[in-house]
């Protein structure tokens, strides 16, 4: 029977702990195997996770040499490098996927591959992006991660209804968060009305953390004072989109859905790694636990977790405190609207831009690797 691990913990609390992390070392050599052993339950992968993997390990260089023995695009290289690693995982996932079919019950055993973030503001081009990644992985645990952008709900409501799964990503905002969910429904209702099976259909709203507070914190450093408010605002931002996922998935336009066999979309907590040294390592998963959420950790952070996390019911704790820390940032000059909009600004921008280096980076090694 597998050792009982504090990642065990959190499933006993309802959450669903992820690791944000891939490579084919980490696939090939039995860590994610491990790991699963030990509660991880899903796997979340970006474009700079790939750009080191490709970039730094020699398992890569075969397919390598052999794609550039095609004259692939560096772009279509990437693609199929990506899927291959994507499909080990999602066969590492098999049976934790199939153990949690059932009606009404949460699927677990997800992996998610990201559309190109460069169309994060192009709904047509991130949807047919979306449906070819979905084909080319073809696994059945496949999240197709697609940005939660204004052009991106478009997408995500579009690829809903044709029965692709969708892990939402780069969500900061509470109105953009009810939005995610109201995309989620419409596109459920759409399946609906095609007869598609609605039980075999997942998404999840990553809403990030830690990069709220780095941004606060920076913007009260600006004004000066109010130091009690530092490292505040995350924790409470997540709270309350907890709370809109509460209120959105008991309303009776749900009921319907429920019945056919649908799931609501889970709060997946990103960006969950410490980036302030006088924080807890283990800070941004201890104080978001609670029911029906994700929460998905770099290596570092399941590490820490495992070591000295503690699980316990938090995320609806302090509800009213909550509320008040965003009348403290507004009373103190932070506006929540522009911190919120410039962090999913900064964020297509910098996950286009790793994007665009691990083009470059495999158009590199693809050539690095005949020449050797």
């Amino acid at each position: 029977m597998p050792t009982h691990t504090p990642l065990h913990s959190l499933a006993e609390h309802g959450q669903s702990p992820w690791i944000d992390f891939i490579t084919r070392r980490f696939l090939n050599g039995g860590e994610l195997a491990e790991l699963v052993a030990a509660g991880i339950t899903g796997v979340t992968s970006n474009p700079t996770i790939f750009q080191k993997a490709i970039a730094g390990d020699e398992l890569y260089e075969q397919q390598l040499r052999d794609l550039a023995a095609q004259d692939r695009d560096p772009y279509d290289a990437f693609i199929e490098i990506a899927c291959e690693d994507i499909r080990r995982a999602c066969d590492l996932l098999a049976d934790t996927f199939a153990a949690s079919s059932g009606a009404g019950r949460f699927l677990e055993g997800w992996v998610s591959l990201e559309v190109d973030p460069r169309l994060a503001h192009d709904a047509e081009r991130t949807l047919a992006e979306a449906r070819r990644l979905h084909e080319l992985v073809d696994r059945p645990n496949l999240m197709v991660k697609i940005p939660g952008t204004a052009e991106g709900l478009e997408a995500i409501e579009a690829a809903i209804s044709m029965g692709i799964p969708v892990n939402v990503t780069l969500l900061f905002s509470l109105e953009r968060h009810r939005a995610a969910a109201s995309a989620y429904v419409r596109g459920l209702q759409g399946l609906h009305r095609g007869g598609g099976d609605l039980s075999s259909v997942a998404s999840v709203a990553s809403f990030f953390v830690s990069r709220v507070d780095t941004e606060a914190d920076r913007r009260l450093e600006e004004i000066g004072g109010h130091d009690d408010l530092k490292g505040k605002l995350a924790i409470a931002n997540a709270k309350l989109a907890y709370q809109n996922y509460l209120e959105v998935f008991s309303r009776l336009t749900w009921e319907e859905l429920l019945l056919a066999g649908a799931t609501p979309q889970r709060c997946l907590w990103a960006s969950t790694s410490t980036k302030n040294p006088e924080y807890s390592d283990v800070r941004y998963v201890e104080q978001l636990i609670g029911p029906d959420t994700v929460n998905t950790m770099p290596p570092e952070t399941v590490a820490a977790f495992r070591d000295h996390g503690r699980a316990a019911l938090t995320l609806d704790r302090d509800l009213e405190t909550a509320r008040n820390t965003l009348e403290a940032f507004a009373e103190a000059g932070i506006d929540y609207d522009d911190l919120v909009q410039t962090l999913e600004g900064e964020g297509v921008e910098k996950f286009a831009d790793s994007f665009h280096q691990l083009i470059e980076s495999v158009g590199a090694n693809r050539r690095g690797a005949v020449s050797r």
